[in-house]
């Protein structure tokens, strides 16, 4: 049993939701059962997109410092590789992916909402890389994730300064998607992921992976990644559905199976 992860899934959309109050701090246990649902939200078919969520009053502030200050080098060398893989788990489910980000993302929690295809934040929300305030740098992806999605002066500047900034900024240079009223985070999130539930799961699949395999490769090689994608969903009985209810119908009217 789960104690402080769940997956609750519900018209074909799975809410993994982080539940260690006071602030979600990621302790090695939460980033152990972060990586657990990720996994069991792959595995799902039942299971088309995926909403994170800490909850109304906050996403989740960061590592749990206390933990942390007791490990050493070595203990840190054995750890900081399962604190990756268990954010890279989230960012590896090959479905549509939005991080419902209320009250704080701080350190570990921005990182965790860099792993979702996309972001709606409260009007209240926080978001930051304070790890520098530390004497750290972040370590499950705020140096990467970051300056991939907000570009490299931008990130450089969280990063270098540790500052929080709010949703309107964070909207403004791209690290939130959509800003909504505090009360609306979770619903807003649903209703984007809600669209893909009735989706072609395995088009969908093959968009994700292109552009993320796409990024850390040449153009060239990017293109011969989304060739090979393209043409294997011409194996698949959506994108005969697709055509068929096009040709027949117009756009938008296909009934998708997932298969």
């Amino acid at each position: 049993m789960s104690e402080f992860v769940t997956l609750e899934v519900d018209g074909g959309v799975g809410t993994i939701r982080l539940d260690r109050p006071p602030m979600n701090a990621l302790n090695v246990a939460l980033q152990e059962e972060i990586r657990a649902a990720a996994h069991e939200a792959t595995s799902r078919a039942d299971v088309r997109a995926v909403v994170i969520y800490g909850g109304p009053k906050v996403f989740a502030a960061g590592a749990d410092i206390k933990e942390m200050a007791t490990m050493s080098y070595t203990d840190m060398v054995e750890r900081s590789t399962g604190l990756s893989s268990a954010f890279t788990a989230v960012a590896k489910i090959p479905k549509p992916v939005v991080a419902a980000v209320t009250g704080y993302a701080l350190g570990g929690g921005c990182e965790l909402s860099l792993c979702a295809d996309y972001r709606v934040a409260g009007e209240s929300a926080k978001l930051g890389q304070p790890e520098i305030l530390l004497g750290i740098i972040p370590g499950a992806g705020g140096t990467q994730r970051l300056s991939r999605l907000i570009g490299p002066s931008k990130a450089k500047d969280l990063v270098f300064t540790g500052r929080f900034v709010g949703a309107e900024v964070a909207l403004r240079i791209g690290l939130v998607d959509q800003v909504v009223a505090d009360e609306r985070v979770y619903d807003a999130a649903r209703g984007w992921a809600a669209t893909f539930a009735e989706g072609p799961a395995y088009a969908l699949r093959a968009a994700k992976e292109a552009i993320d395999a796409g990024l850390s490769v040449d153009l060239e090689t990017g293109l011969q990644i989304e060739r090979q994608q393209f043409a294997a969903l011409f194996a698949t009985e959506d994108r005969t559905e697709g055509m068929r209810s096009f040709v027949e119908n117009g756009p938008g009217k296909a009934q998708f199976k997932g298969r």
